[in-house]
């Protein structure tokens, strides 16, 4: 029996955990407290380091207690074998950096969780508490585990004013008023949240709106911030605008050479390493998007980066500079134009011009978080610059999170993807994690000297040519540079709102944690400690998220066509030539003989040519290239026909039919488990997959509607553009309606909807119908428009009469757009309705505000196919 061991606990406030209050804690998520064991363990820590004391913590609030024979000891590697020198430690492959290790000795009931340093303590911890939720015991095995990425970031959007770009969780948890908040709970909160999947990094605010986080009352806020995670291991990062020295600082240039400007860069970052002395580093956004950047003044994004990279090596701070840097004034009548060249076009010629603490921030495809996008060649193209991969967990273009989509399988195929760099295997997985070819190799000499209040970028990179004096590249605490990031957006509803879409951001940690991890094993994780570890419950959940991706892309931009939604708008709802005519440069180039953008180096655009040749020549092909990517690289007819023999207009027919009848089973499979799970959770996600179901229906319609009528050729199956049972609210008899016209055009049944005339007096609006089908027993979906500003109300009745539960309803969603669109378009279903000719059906509408209670159109439908 190990040798017991005295040891100071700190508790309550004076570690910084205190009572977990707010509007929502991390128990909301996937940190449920584990099941009571029999005997539970006694737990003590070897250290009385705050990260130590933290795992201590939480190890007691999840298996319990009360000591009994057996117990738990956590501690640093060199604690474990300073304090028990007869245990057999596994030392032969200890853990790297934050990594751990667990292990019990095979004839010892004693567990040891030890890691490499303090925050490889609270991972251990949090392991095996992910391994008590999966109901899985430790027997005599090691289980060892050390991150393959350095840099695991979350970058949140936040503005001052407490809004969030493209976060749908309503409000901010660490700002309102232009200030931070007084109650930073929650934020302690999501900080153990995002540690108990490894996650080491937090950037707070939002890229396109980041100036005003540089003012002393807004620095002394985030050292609360930061004062508020740190007891978890996660360091505070911030976005900055580099015009910072002349719109905050009041200088007349921001030019990143200019000695004046690079002296109030160190100033600055010296003020902020005063109130935060673990300050994570920089993320950059410029010259994108109407921000501003480098190029103002003839220099490049290495010139912009290497200036504050100078600035925070001496601190061991890092710089992400974002390659999210293109023209988004294209002209699109020119079809050599492509957005999709920008990154590797303005970064590739400054490969090993970065200062070694800078990392290239590169979305995980050439052109914006779409639902399938080829590998950004970026990734391949930069060999002597770290480089972090940035994904979007908040679901800006795959259904905002209104739609269940989880998406670890889109970036694991990513994470995989082999680049075939100078005809050798190099995943994408691989260059993150910085290992083999792809470490970058600096002088000894010019490595950041912590000492050194800055460095000479230009003297670092003639070094960069020693090889053979060169170590590999690493951080302040010997890590490689490079890793993942993910756009977190979460905010005071429940974190991201969607109680199931926080099964991204579980696999986003536990992916930049192992890149080898099967998607399905982290859904099947997620849903044992989320739902629970009923077999039906975790084969039902894990099922419905690993379908989701697919189901998704099926109803909106198969093909890769990208996400059909209007680029300049909201990003949400069909908008098909939403993405044409502008000069963002998302193109699908669709038209009547064909659909699809030309990227080949022979006859379009050269992108294709940014890959290594042997991925470029399978690209450049369309018979080689993948189906799922054709349309991103090659314009075809509609009657191409793909690698199964299918036409690409009839597939794009089948997968909108197909995608939203998925979405429909998504219900019918979440309402099988009504017995087994949380009542509360059953009903706020049946409201979503409901809305989802219909929601699917109004993309497949809006564009098999679209390329019906552009192409002019029919669906086979006889489904694009015929509807039976759909009675057209423009065709009903109008009390105080009038029709109106919807666009796009394709986002309403025929392209029109009814709407209450602003100018009637009447309190109310009908549409009447007149019944001509079989008797029989129907569901009946009435299509409206739920807009903004107002809460409109609808009842549904037969003859003048209720027809009760679910027959009246209010518009009281919040959706995007100011008007009746794709955006809006809601589907309400009456269930179990007696039919029989003759009978009138009336949809009644009250608006509200400037909700004017719009239609779409009423459809009646056999109760079995209600929502196919």
């Amino acid at each position: 029996m190990w040798k017991k061991i005295a040891f100071v606990l700190c508790v309550g406030a004076a570690c910084g955990l205190g009572n977990r209050v707010g509007a929502q804690t991390a128990d909301q998520a996937w940190l449920k407290d584990a099941t009571p064991q029999p005997n539970p363990e006694a737990v003590r820590a070897l250290g009385k380091g705050p990260l130590e004391q933290a795992a201590l913590e939480e190890l007691r609030r999840g298996i319990g207690r009360h000591k009994e024979s057996s117990e738990i000891v956590i501690g640093t590697v060199d604690e474990v074998v300073h304090a028990f020198p007869a245990l057999r430690v596994p030392t032969a492959r200890a853990p790297g950096p934050e990594g751990y290790w667990l292990y019990r000795e095979p004839d010892n009931k004693d567990l040891v969780i030890a890691g490499a340093d303090e925050r490889g303590v609270l991972y251990g911890a949090f392991a095996l508490l992910r391994l008590r939720g999966e109901g899985q015991t430790l027997g005599g095995e090691v289980v060892r585990s050390t991150p393959a990425m350095a840099i695991r970031w979350v970058d949140e959007w936040d503005n001052a004013d407490g809004s969030i770009e493209r976060g749908y969780a309503g409000r901010s948890i660490f700002f309102e008023g232009s200030k931070v908040r007084d109650d930073l709970a929650p934020v302690g909160e999501y900080a153990r949240l995002l540690s108990s999947v490894g996650i080491n990094g937090c950037n707070v605010n939002n890229v396109n709106n980041a100036a005003p986080f540089l003012n002393a009352e807004m620095l002394s806020g985030l050292k609360r911030i930061a004062d508020a995670m740190r007891p978890w291991g996660v360091r505070l990062a911030m976005s900055v605008d580099v015009a910072s020295p002349q719109k905050v600082g009041g200088l007349a240039t921001y030019d990143p050479l200019d000695p004046q400007v690079k002296a109030w860069w160190t100033a600055k970052v010296n003020e902020i390493y005063a109130l935060i002395p673990d300050f994570a580093g920089f993320t950059v956004k410029a010259d994108s998007e109407g921000q501003p950047g480098p190029a103002s003044y003839g220099r490049t994004p290495a010139d912009a980066a290497n200036t504050l990279a100078a600035a925070l090596a001496p601190h061991g701070g890092v710089v992400l500079y974002r390659a999210f840097v293109y023209n988004h004034h294209l002209d699109w009548n020119d079809k050599k134009a492509d957005r999709a060249r920008a990154a590797y076009d303005i970064f590739h010629p400054l490969d090993g011009k970065f200062a070694p603490n800078v990392i290239v921030q590169i979305k995980e495809g050439p052109i914006d978080f779409q639902v399938r996008e080829p590998v950004s060649p970026l990734f391949g193209g930069l060999t002597q610059t770290s480089q972090a991969m940035e994904v979007q967990i908040t679901q800006e273009y795959t259904g905002q999170q209104r739609h269940l989509v989880y998406l670890a399988p889109l970036w694991k195929e990513v994470l995989d993807f082999d680049l075939r760099v100078d005809g050798k295997s190099t995943p994408v997985k691989n260059i993150l994690a910085g290992t083999a070819a792809f470490d970058r190799k600096v002088s000894a000499q010019a490595a950041v000297d912590r000492n050194r209040r800055s460095f000479d970028s230009s003297a670092l990179r003639a070094n960069v040519a020693q090889d053979d004096k060169s170590v590999s590249r690493t951080n302040s605490v010997g890590r490689r540079l490079g890793g993942m990031v993910g756009v977190s957006g979460v905010g005071r509803d429940a974190w991201l709102g969607s109680p199931l879409a926080l099964a991204n951001l579980y696999a986003f940690g536990r992916l930049a944690w192992d890149p080898n991890l099967a998607p399905e094993k982290i859904a099947e994780e997620w849903t044992r400690q989320t739902i629970g570890n009923d077999a039906e419950v975790v084969r039902t959940v894990t099922r419905m998220l690993m379908q989701s991706w697919p189901a998704y892309e099926g109803y909106t931009g198969p093909l890769g066509l990208q996400t059909l939604t209007d680029i300049t708008g909201s990003h949400y709802g069909p908008g098909i030539e939403g993405s044409e005519n502008n000069g963002w440069g998302q193109w699908h180039r669709a038209d009547h003989e064909g659909v699809g953008m030309d990227r080949t180096v022979a006859t379009g655009t050269g992108y294709a040519g940014q890959y290594a040749p042997e991925v470029a020549n399978i690209f450049e092909s369309a018979q080689t290239t993948p189906d799922d990517l054709l349309l991103f690289f090659h314009h075809v007819p509609y009657t191409y026909r793909l690698q199964d023999g299918k036409t690409v207009i009839q597939y794009l027919y089948d997968s909108h039919y197909e995608g939203a009848a998925r979405a429909a089973e998504f219900v019918k499979d979440w309402e099988g488990l009504k017995e087994k799970i949380d009542p509360a959770l059953y009903t706020k996600v049946l409201a979503r997959l409901q809305y989802q179901a219909g929601h699917a229906i109004v993309w497949r319609d809006a564009v098999t509607q679209y390329f019906l009528k552009l192409s002019g050729i029919p669906d086979e199956m006889g489904r694009a553009g015929n509807f039976a049972g759909r009675l057209e609210a423009e065709d009903a008899k109008l009390t105080g309606y009038e029709v109106i016209d919807v666009k796009p055009w394709e986002d309403a049944s025929r392209g029109k909807a009814v709407a209450c005339d602003a100018k009637e007096k009447q309190r109310s609006c009908s549409a009447e119908w007149t019944y001509h089908g079989a008797a029989g027993v129907y569901d009946v979906a009435i299509e409206y428009f739920d807009l903004q500003g107002g809460v409109a109300q609808f009842d549904f009745r037969v003859h003048g009469k209720s027809t009760g539960s679910g027959a009246d309803w209010v518009a009281d969603a919040t959706l995007p757009t100011k008007r009746p669109h794709g955006d809006n378009s809601v589907r309400h279903v009456v269930r179990g309705m007696v039919l029989k000719p003759g009978d009138v059906l009336e949809v009644t509408g009250t608006p509200d505000g400037s909700d004017p209670a719009a239609l779409d159109y009423l459809e009646v439908m056999p109760v079995a196919s209600s929502m196919h």
